[in-house]
């Protein structure tokens, strides 16, 4: 059997893999092993052409004993097409026009003005090399805070090598935008081209700077460089989570992303995958829970989070 190497909250874990129609399918689960093409949000073009086709070169590979087989469709292809069980994906998208009606039609008056204070105090956003002064800066930016969005942030004290292999990947399709402040890297994008779409891979800037608006200033630059090359839509994870609307929605909303809904789909292998998709069980657990308590235990996990930072530093 092969292995691939996958990340999981910044771990690298072996998984069972294959190769399918030139494409490396990994299993991930415990008692639910589901099968998925490897990476998939970033391959370009038609990820799995033919399902049944598919499955079929994939069922010689007894392996890999998967109880289920998920794929999507893309956000530029978001009609149903497959005779399979399939769940709505949320996507947050801007749907690249020009930058002129991003600027005028999509963002709030407020979004406008923090992109211009960003301007005023200082902060320019242009393109950057991909080498090793970028990845020092990108090191200055990780190492800054333990802690990023209520949860123990993954890059923080990586060695320079793990923060440019982290960062390595696709370069081949790959913008860097760094937001400066003077000398100092503030923040930084990185947009990765999929066929027509243009997909923020990380944007994350220091929180010291927040007041200057950086993140605003990076996207709106990511704009008129998505106008520039021509892509249909500069995507960002996704636009709802199974905690429903939160302070990111909120975040992504007001830099001018939408929500996209496409199908993905979920084929039984087995009887155990027929009974867990019957049982809605192949969502995980935090689907399992009501929307007001997961956004309970994020708020109890935040605050367990920074109270060991700040005992740690205390000490």
């Amino acid at each position: 059997m092969d292995y691939a190497e996958i990340s999981v909250a910044g771990t690298t874990l072996k998984v069972p893999s294959t190769q399918v129609n030139g494409k490396t399918v990994i299993v991930t689960g415990r008692w639910l092993k589901v099968a998925a093409v490897k990476d998939e949000d970033w391959q370009e073009g038609e990820v799995v052409l033919s399902p049944a086709l598919f499955l079929a070169n994939a069922e010689q590979h007894e392996g890999l004993g998967a109880d289920i087989f998920t794929f999507s469709q893309k956000p530029t292809d978001a009609t149903p097409r497959f005779p399979f069980l399939y769940e709505w994906d949320s996507v947050a998208a801007i749907r690249i026009v020009s930058f002129s009606d991003w600027w005028a039609n999509r963002v709030s008056t407020d979004l406008r003005r923090d992109v211009r204070k960003a301007a005023k105090l200082g902060v320019v956003v242009r393109q950057v090399q991909f080498n090793d002064d970028f990845v020092r800066g990108i090191m200055g930016i990780y190492d800054e805070t333990p802690i990023r969005q209520g949860t123990p942030f993954w890059h923080y004290k990586k060695g320079f090598d793990a923060v440019r292999l982290a960062n390595a990947t696709y370069l081949e399709r790959s913008d860097f935008l760094g937001a400066f402040w003077g000398d100092e890297l503030i923040g930084f994008v990185k947009i990765v081209y999929v066929d027509h779409l243009a997909r923020l891979m990380q944007i994350i800037s220091k929180e010291a700077h927040r007041d200057k608006r950086p993140t605003n200033a990076l996207i709106a630059k990511a704009v008129e460089l998505c106008e520039a090359k021509g892509c249909s839509h500069l995507t960002y994870g996704k636009y709802r989570y199974p905690q429903g609307a939160d302070q990111l929605t909120a975040f992504k909303h007001r830099n001018g992303f939408e929500e996209i809904l496409v199908p993905r789909y979920y084929v039984p292998l087995t009887t155990i995958g027929r009974v867990a998709l019957h049982l809605r069980l192949h969502r995980g657990a935090k689907a399992l829970l009501p929307a007001a308590v997961l956004k309970t235990l994020k708020r109890v996990r935040a605050s367990i989070y920074r109270h060991s930072v700040l005992t740690r530093k205390a000490t």
